[in-house]
């Protein structure tokens, strides 16, 4: 907090030299205001991310990098006799921000095994259905607002990041700007579809491949395949 501080503190000294200098635009004006209000916030001891921005004052500011505007997640590392039994704690917590428990001892010894069925088992015994590690990548995802699509060729099957609520356009992008720039259509259907039926050949005898234009948002866990001209 002290550290957003100084950072909010030091950007509006050097509006207010703007404004003595002349220099003041409508734009410094509406960051001025937004600036005393995350000060203001701050003063009382609460983070930037309790405050409630509208999509344009949070691009304003996103280039401060503040520390209190960033998502936290808890970890809680218990006692593997303790691990499932703090309800109450991970209830206030939850309150707040998003929160894991693992016990650390038995995922390090998880992560020794390599047979599938004795993975399993030891999951079983704890009452769980995944690793630390694999909740702790999916919690983060969800956290930040991300998800996967994936590309699939004769060289290379890779996953991708991108933003909840974007489009195959903006997709497209990321593989590379010339899919963008050329995009006609997606070819697009889902992993568990995928995984259900056995093969891509498949999935496209069963009528599961959709053809999805540019406005198209795609969802987690998409196989995209970008049909383009350029």
């Amino acid at each position: 907090m002290i550290s957003d501080l100084i950072i909010a503190e030091n950007r509006l000294e050097r509006i207010e030299k703007a404004a003595r200098q002349g220099k003041k635009t409508n734009l410094l004006e509406i960051e001025e205001k937004l600036l005393n209000r995350i000060i203001d916030h701050l003063s009382n001891n609460r983070a930037i991310r309790d405050l409630k921005l509208t999509d344009e004052s949070e691009k304003m500011i996103r280039g401060f990098q503040f520390l209190t505007q960033k998502p936290v997640m808890i970890i809680v590392n218990s006692d593997e006799n303790n691990f499932g039994k703090n309800q109450k704690l991970l209830g206030e917590i939850e309150k707040k921000h998003r929160v894991i428990e693992f016990a650390g001892k038995f995922e390090m010894e998880l992560s020794q095994l390599n047979d599938e069925n004795e993975i399993a088992l030891f999951l079983a015994d704890m009452g769980i259905n995944e690793s630390a590690k694999d909740r702790l990548c999916t919690a983060a995802y969800e956290l930040l607002g991300y998800i996967s699509f994936f590309t699939v060729g004769p060289d290379e099957v890779r996953a991708w990041s991108l933003r909840q609520g974007e489009s195959v356009l903006t997709a497209a992008g990321i593989i590379h700007t010339d899919l963008a720039r050329g995009f006609i259509r997606a070819e697009c259907f889902s992993y568990d579809d995928l995984i259900a039926h056995g093969s891509e050949k498949q999935v496209s005898e069963r009528g599961l491949v959709r053809l999805e234009g540019r406005n198209y948002v795609v969802q987690d866990g998409n196989v995209l395949n970008i049909l383009f001209n350029v």
